[in-house]
């Protein structure tokens, strides 16, 4: 029955849901419960000790869903906790930042790469340090925009505004003549047309969403645990404040209408 279990993904709030839209359209039929911290939110900006607590307490929730798996659907927790939802849990877990950096050095040909994320992604280092780890001869160049996620939630994608502040944080990354360029947070997907103009089309783009899917889907597959149903899936979404919020700008970036969301304590 364990095939059958939901895999759980969670994430400081929306920004996850690119996560799921990448998972629905890679594996259709797999079961999810989704929990978006969106009490806490940002995570971006707080201290490493305080995101590993959230992580602990969100971990716990997924764990009494039974889930089968547990993606972390978010940078800044991939970054400074991931050893901590391995601990709690014996299933397999999966984060963004590994995935995201296999598929920017496989991309790159000139061995330069940039990464942009959150205050608290970038400062971790984890992309740069994951790259190094692939190719010490890779050039990784980091930069922080935490302006970016607040325009996507207002639904700025392709607002004169967020090209000007989008233009002033990829400049200096220009400069260093990058090829491959790293999403580093999951807001950043619904602004892959602003950052293509900006960049002129000269850096490939990374979602880490993307690439998490695929990790994902080669887990379920080692372990064997892939949902054989070709049923339609049962998606859950849970958040940690009011969920009207979270339906609304939610489904922009799932793409898809949430249907009932719930909220819940944890912590």
């Amino acid at each position: 029955m364990i095939k059958n279990k939901p895999i759980g993904v969670f994430d400081s709030g929306i920004g996850g849901l690119t996560v799921v839209r990448a998972m629905l359209k890679r594996l259709p039929h797999e079961n999810i419960v989704y929990f978006g911290d969106t009490a806490r939110v940002p995570y971006g900006s707080k201290s490493p000790q305080v995101v590993r607590e959230y992580a602990e307490d969100i971990t716990k929730f997924l764990i009494s869903k039974d889930v089968k798996m547990i993606v972390i659907a978010c940078n800044t927790v991939s970054a400074v906790a991931l050893d901590v939802v391995q601990k709690l849990t014996r299933v397999p877990v999966v984060g963004v930042i590994i995935p995201g950096a296999e598929a920017a050095a496989a991309a790159t040909k000139k061995k330069r790469i940039g990464v942009i994320g959150t205050a608290g992604t970038i400062a971790s280092n984890a992309y740069s340090n994951a790259l190094k780890m692939i190719d010490p001869e890779l050039q990784v160049h980091s930069r922080a925009c935490p302006l970016l996620v607040p325009l996507v939630e207002e639904g700025w994608l392709n607002h004169a505004a967020t090209e000007m502040i989008a233009k002033e944080y990829l400049f200096p990354l220009m400069t260093e003549k990058i090829d491959t360029l790293v999403l580093g947070c999951t807001h950043y997907p619904l602004l892959k047309d602003v950052i293509t103009r900006v960049t002129r089309g000269m850096a490939t783009l990374i979602d880490s969403g993307e690439a998490t899917a695929g990790r994902v889907a080669d887990v379920l597959q080692e372990h064997d645990i892939v949902n054989p149903s070709r049923e339609h899936p049962n998606v859950q979404f849970f958040v940690s404040d009011t969920p009207s919020k979270f339906t609304e700008i939610g489904e922009r970036f799932l793409g898809r209408k949430l249907g009932v969301v719930k909220r819940v304590m944890v912590g």
